[in-house]
């Protein structure tokens, strides 16, 4: 009941012919006003259009309506009353119907504005974030934002009532976690002591494993100091669940099970299983680890192809160890790509993967066009084009080298032809699918990109081996694959998760003699291991990315109430700010720069 508690009688979005004759009191804000012949009044859940009376018993109540500016918030009370023949607006659920105004009152006016309250108007992002109050006023955010709330009271309803997990909170202040991403610091009191903000629960729910809960779950906020990206904020939400006596396939069917009850009617039903492919699998055919199955343009190999030839860069690339050859092919390239954009295309893979790209066209005639046909015979072209399900106007990317190296720059080039051929306006991934992927068996460490000597955790350091794996893990690493498991949508992780290792032995040898990491700062966790640990596993679903996908969002700031610039600024309250040395002082910092200095910034 939207009107329980509060003095209006119905919100701007209900009344229908069947209210007709009713008295009735709404609250909203003016949306528009009209030759001050009617307004329309708009709240939460939609719009209705006020008359504005004309007569002279009812002058005080037309001035008032007449002269009020839009945005301003009032109060009206009259009567449903029809609207004339021809005069129904079959766009507006209330478009049968309009409200004659008998009293009024403006309960707050509004000064002019920064920019009009309107979905269709262009604002720029800056001003949004710094009007922000304004801009949940959109239909858009409103939309968001309430369906964002009905998704998270299904999946408690799910976990919590259906399935028995149980809803913790767990602390905002702890200490610095080994290895993942950069966690914010926060000082203490205790001179040269800080705390850190968690970049997940990660360790509480492992604790609260030992502690016997079972099965918890939580609407998490998390933390993370990372640089500017377009898919990220400083601090974002996550579902975060761990269950004991769980594996792999345990917590796929619980994921899967929650976002089908989950799942907002107006986006269709999704189907159980989703289908699953290993790491492996996915960097060869897509060239990352988390492909959007919408559209095909899948990698192939053509390595054994091109092994009889006498190109020498391909001979040059597979004469190495991990050497490889493979392509992709761009439908209706010739049609819907200029000259430009190929060139776009091998310009960036020379750029961001350093890696150089061929390619290849087939004409009308069925013939190629290619620096490489003249290295072909005619019987070796029809292999060519048979092997890549070549058709007329269809264009070839070719990269040679490196596998992985090679893997990533035509996954690259995959979604920027994507990107081209949709701007000339094939469709190819169409919003209003969901594609959900698990994507397994991922290697269990990696080489730090400034040091490849060394390793770093793939997922994190509490990932448990696959179980065919361990005994690789004391004599060579580099080949374990993990018990990590993402849940990709759309070509956008937005879950991941793992089996965890509840062993203090197998979990000390891997911080101390894999990872070169000091155990200490873990020593609570490695105890509690010692103490009668479970086995136990989970997951975190990225809120934020999962809603802004369903509801076709830009970006995931329009899923967020408040959230923070590109840079990682709150615009509209200026954060973060300066303090002064007094302020600091009982934290023992001291900032590098004068006060003056600082004062000057402020103003």
């Amino acid at each position: 009941d939207f009107n329980s508690f509060i003095n209006r009688t119905n919100t701007c979005g209900e009344l229908r012919s069947a209210h007709v004759g009713q008295e009735v009191t709404l609250y909203g804000w003016v949306q528009y006003r009209r030759q001050d012949l009617f307004l329309v009044l708009r709240d939460f859940q939609g719009l209705t259009q006020i008359l504005i009376p004309q007569d002279e018993a009812h002058s005080h109540v037309k001035k008032l309506l007449s002269n009020v500016p839009v945005e301003s918030v009032v109060r009206v009370t009259g009567i449903v009353s029809p609207r004339p023949p021809g005069q129904e607006n079959p766009k507006m659920p209330t478009g049968d119907i309009e409200v004659k105004a008998e009293t009024a009152e403006i309960l707050n006016s509004c000064k002019k504005l920064p920019f009009e309250i309107k979905d269709f108007i262009k604002k720029s992002e800056a001003l949004r974030m710094q009007y922000r109050y304004l801009d949940l006023r959109s239909f858009q955010l409103q939309y968001n934002l309430r369906l964002r709330s009905q998704i998270v009271m299904k999946m408690r309803d799910y976990l919590c009532n259906l399935h028995g997990f149980v809803d913790v909170e767990t602390p905002t202040l702890f200490k610095r976690t080994p290895g993942g991403a950069k966690e914010f610091l926060v000082p203490s009191r205790e001179a040269g002591k800080f705390y850190c903000l968690p970049q997940s629960p990660q360790q509480f729910k492992q604790l609260l494993m030992v502690g016997g809960l079972d099965r918890y779950f939580q609407v998490a906020r998390c933390f993370r100091d990372e640089g500017s990206r377009p898919d990220r904020q400083p601090e974002f939400t996550q579902i975060d669940i761990e269950m004991s006596f769980v594996d792999q396939a345990g917590i796929q069917r619980l994921i899967e099970g929650l976002l089908q009850y989950s799942w907002p009617e107006e986006r269709g039903s999704i189907t159980t299983p989703f289908p699953s492919m290993t790491y492996e699998e996915a960097l060869a055919d897509y060239g990352t680890d988390k492909p959007d199955t919408r559209f095909g343009m899948k990698i192939v190999d053509i390595s054994d192809f091109l092994r009889r030839s006498d190109i020498r860069f391909v001979q040059n690339a597979l004469s190495y160890p991990n050497g490889t050859v493979k392509a992709i092919c761009i439908p209706q390239g010739v049609r819907y790509l200029k000259n430009k954009d190929l060139e776009s295309l091998k310009e960036s893979a020379k750029s961001q993967c350093n890696q150089e790209i061929m390619e290849i066209i087939c004409r009308p005639d069925g013939s190629l066009k290619s620096l490489l046909t003249k290295f072909l015979g005619e019987k070796q072209q029809a292999e060519l084009i048979q092997a890549l399900n070549l058709q007329v106007d269809d264009v070839v990317l070719l990269a040679a080298g490196e596998h992985k190296q090679v893997c990533f720059a035509l996954g690259s080039l995959r979604l920027e032809s994507a990107d081209l051929l949709e701007a000339a306006g094939l469709v190819l991934r169409d919003p209003r699918t969901f594609h959900f992927l698990w994507v397994v068996d991922f290697p269990l460490f990696l080489p730090k990109e400034e040091n490849p000597t060394e390793l770093e955790s793939a997922h994190h350091p509490f990932t448990a081996p696959h179980p065919s794996d361990t005994s690789l893990l004391y004599s060579d690493p580099t080949k374990v694959r993990s018990q990590h498991y993402d849940l990709v949508l759309n070509g956008s992780e937005v879950g991941g998760g793992s089996i965890r290792i509840h062993s203090a032995e197998q979990q000390r040898f891997v911080l101390e003699k894999v990872l070169k990491e000091d155990s200490q700062v873990l020593f609570h966790l490695l105890e509690a291991l010692e103490f009668g640990a479970p086995p136990h596993g989970g997951i975190a679903l990225g809120l934020d990315r999962l809603i802004s996908l369903i509801v076709d969002a830009p970006s995931i700031r329009d899923v967020i109430a408040f959230p923070k610039s590109f840079r990682g600024r709150d615009l509209m309250g200026d954060a973060p700010d300066y303090v002064t040395p007094e302020e600091l002082e009982p934290y023992h910092i001291q900032v590098s720069w004068p006060l003056a200095e600082i004062e000057v910034k402020k103003n």
